[in-house]
């Protein structure tokens, strides 16, 4: 189904999808073919529409032509299916009042509508019927003349569809080729570049905390922390050292807050704390990669860890 109406034009409508008012409504024929849609490659007005326009309940509007069936054969007026008016829900706002209707609505085309006189038996339904088949025909016409454009448009939609699926093919292989952040990883000496890429990708990957244990650090460590994301703490546990304290109370002043933490006796190794995850480190942050090392994924919890500092 291909909606050609204002599918987010809404009208007031009862428990029983009546339109409110219906008999106080007059559209001119732009409105009326506003609320014209396709269905089956047919132009149609949906049967709730129709009787809104003839001032009439939807109940009236199809009794009526149920009483005189043999004068609406499917070609005028047919019952949509249930993934038709599935499609009408999603597609048209004003039609979401259906979502929950035990019973599908019936189309009219404009051989229907042309029909409705004979039942609908009033000077207002033969005008009103007029009005509706000059707006049909409008639509038609505006189709007819239009149909390069439609077609340019629906060629348009499919390309954009198709580009869409490449950009996504294309998304999926960088990312299977991309580097992956292992649970264990060696640097050779002399890869210092690639030490340091692991280790910021450990970083920019944090949601909620990183803490670093670490004898030796310096500012390169307060750069390297700088990678993290917003609302991420940091915290280093380390040897005091007065030049370290300097450069950490000066970035404290201009960006997020690192903490620091004096650990109580030197420790041999370094860990790297990000969230619930302990990685061991071969050697510190600031000359991972200037000899052969290693980042390691342990099984110990956080918490773990920082107990045996004490």
């Amino acid at each position: 189904m291909e909606p050609v109406a204002n599918c987010d034009q809404l009208v007031k409508v009862d428990a029983n999808c009546n339109h409110l008012d219906s008999g106080d409504i007059v559209l001119s024929q732009y409105d009326i073919e506003k609320l014209i849609i396709v269905i089956r490659g047919k132009q149609v007005l949906i049967d709730r529409d129709l009787a809104m326009i003839y001032g009439v309940e939807t109940k009236a509007l199809n009794q009526a032509a149920k009483r005189n069936s043999a004068r609406f054969p499917e070609r005028y007026r047919f019952q949509l299916t249930k993934e038709e008016m599935k499609e009408l829900v999603t597609n048209c706002d004003r039609f979401k009042i259906l979502k929950h209707s035990t019973s599908a609505p019936f189309a009219f085309t404009i051989f229907g509508v042309s029909m409705l006189p004979s039942v609908l038996t009033s000077q207002k339904a033969i005008d009103t019927s007029i009005r509706i088949i000059d707006a049909f025909v409008a639509m038609r016409s505006f189709m007819v003349q239009n149909a390069d454009v439609l077609r340019r448009i629906a060629h348009l939609e499919r390309h954009q569809i198709d580009t869409d699926e490449k950009i996504d093919m294309i998304l999926d292989k960088m990312e299977e080729s991309s580097p992956k952040l292992l649970p264990e990883q060696i640097f050779q000496t002399g890869c210092v570049w690639d030490a340091w890429a692991y280790v910021s990708e450990l970083v920019r990957s944090a949601k909620k905390r990183i803490e670093l244990i670490d004898n030796f650090v310096d500012d390169r460590v307060l750069s390297l922390l700088m990678k993290r994301g917003e609302k991420v703490t940091a915290t280093i546990h380390s040897r005091f050292t007065k030049d370290f304290l300097t450069d950490l109370e000066k970035h404290n002043k201009q960006y997020d807050e690192v903490k620091f933490v004096q650990l109580p006796h030197k420790n041999h190794d370094r860990f790297l704390i990000i969230d619930d995850s302990v990685y061991l480190l071969g050697a510190s942050v600031k000359d991972m990669g200037n000899g052969l090392c290693a980042v390691t994924k342990l099984l110990a919890t956080p918490e773990t860890v920082l107990g045996l500092l004490k």
